[in-house]
């Protein structure tokens, strides 16, 4: 066996686009109540929607055109400038809240390493990492775009009246096998330049088939791309949410416009 020592260390570890008006969605899920009916919303149910302190003239009075184009810039837009953020040199890296570390069940045997004098080798693997995420998420920008153009009816009302997470429960459950797909060769070419990077994989391998690592971490490649993910997905959700509530600061006319009558602005 090559490398005994990092060995014991690890192992010490325990349907198709279909068109819908979203002019009715949004009316409502301010609670406007069925679109075409004479019945109202009873006081108590609208003062309980989240949506509907917005100014409720000022949604009847938009298109359903201007509405599908502002929640889907809005979706483009959160889209486009997480890609942008993380797809550049230092986007993983450079930024402590992205940053991708070692799982942490091998945190422990990190610890080791450096003791035992390999920092530098577990620094570069760190590195290496990172720079993996950064080169594979560029390639996400043709999926999420695609997503966008094919929501559908269920897309959007799960979009427009879900929580926080609403756009990043959409996009991955639109784009994240197929990431999965494109992201698995791009971080593998990457660490697998790193030495200790082929050391993970045949240790924390052997490691996750006594339930001592996560399945999920037996490879490098594996756990790297599931972390990027994680990360473009909850980045795209705070970045639409930003435009959500700060629409007179997004730089969109149309965004102000949906958005702001939305929130009675």
């Amino acid at each position: 066996m090559k490398h005994p020592i990092v060995f014991a260390a690890l192992l010490a570890l325990s349907t198709s686009a279909q068109a819908f008006d979203l002019g009715d969605l949004i009316k409502e899920a301010t609670g406007k109540g069925e679109p075409g009916s004479s019945e109202t919303t009873p006081p108590a149910a609208t003062s309980t929607t989240p949506a509907a302190s917005g100014n409720s003239a000022a949604v009847n009075a938009l298109s359903s055109t201007e509405i599908n184009g502002g929640l889907k810039e809005a979706l483009s837009r959160g889209a486009d400038a997480a890609v942008a953020q993380l797809g550049v040199k230092d986007g993983f890296f450079g930024n402590p809240s992205m940053k991708i570390l070692l799982p942490k069940n091998l945190q422990k045997a990190e610890k080791t390493l450096r003791k035992l004098g390999m920092g530098k080798q577990t620094d570069a693997l760190v590195l290496s990492m990172n720079r993996a995420a950064e080169a594979a998420v560029p390639e996400a920008k043709t999926l999420l775009v695609g997503a966008v153009k094919a929501m559908t009816l269920e897309d959007a009302k799960g979009i427009l009246t879900g929580g926080k997470t609403s756009a990043t429960d959409f996009f991955r459950s639109k784009t994240e096998a197929q990431l999965t797909e494109r992201f698995g060769p791009i971080v593998k070419a990457t660490t697998d330049k790193v030495g200790l990077a082929q050391q993970y994989n045949r240790y924390a391998g052997m490691a996750a088939q006594f339930n001592l690592v996560d399945k999920q971490q037996a490879s490098v490649e594996q756990y790297v791309t599931q972390q990027a993910l994680d990360r473009l997905y909850t980045l795209i959700g705070e970045k639409e949410a930003a435009i959500r509530a700060n629409p007179l600061q997004a730089g969109s006319d149309l965004l102000k416009k949906v958005f702001g009558a939305m929130l009675g602005k």
